[in-house]
């Protein structure tokens, strides 16, 4: 842990930041402190964590309206979690890299063609994570890598399904509920490849039983 910087009256917005220390730190992320005023002038403290990487999610579109899910155990939340295959990319990496690293990684597809079609930022009152988010299309079958802190199986779901799932409750994974949301809007707004959007709004794609929920 290092000691306390002092940054006399530094405006940030409404607050006024007169110090940062670096609390936590791992392979992974940082936690930064700040002493401030806040909006309101009175002292307090601000707490944000910094992730070393940017979060990469794939939206893997099949000819036939399919999408691939991936479910994985979330330690941070103590639950299994349906998701869209997602990641963390370098950031001095190409996004698109990562993305095709992370598809290659968790589900063993590769995929010919790309689109970027979404940016958020993460949980933004705590953390300055960002993410990138792409439509993969022209799908090929390969051998999944996953690493060793990822225990992971697949699901091939409609697109139509997925998105339902999304909906009631089932997938809750807010990265993969904006994905599904957003690919759906620009399917229906004419804003994607015609063959994608075609995928995207096709109601009977393949299906297969549903794993761990």
């Amino acid at each position: 842990m290092t000691s306390r910087k002092r940054r006399a009256g530094t405006e940030r917005g409404p607050w006024t930041v007169h110090g940062e220390k670096l609390a936590y730190q791992n392979p992974w992320m940082k936690v930064r402190e700040y002493d401030v005023t806040r909006p309101d002038g009175k002292p307090g403290l601000y707490g944000v964590m910094e992730p070393e990487n940017l979060a990469i999610g794939i939206l893997p579109i099949f000819a036939d309206g399919s999408v691939m899910l991936v479910g994985q155990y979330r330690f941070a939340l103590d639950c299994w979690s349906w998701e869209l295959p997602e990641g963390g990319g370098p950031l001095n990496e190409l996004p698109l890299d990562s993305a095709k690293r992370e598809l290659a990684e968790e589900t063993g597809l590769e995929a010919a063609n790309w689109l970027e079609f979404l940016q958020l930022d993460m949980s933004n009152s705590i953390t300055n994570e960002r993410a990138v988010a792409f439509i993969a299309w022209d799908i090929s079958q390969g051998e999944a890598e996953p690493e060793g802190t990822e225990d992971i199986e697949t699901r091939r779901v409609a697109f139509a399904a997925a998105l339902r799932e999304a909906m009631d409750g089932r997938i809750r994974d807010a990265f993969t509920l904006a994905m599904l949301l957003k690919a759906d809007y620009m399917a229906r707004h004419g804003e994607l490849p015609e063959a994608v959007s075609r995928a995207i709004l096709n109601p009977a794609g393949k299906e297969e039983p549903h794993g761990p929920s």
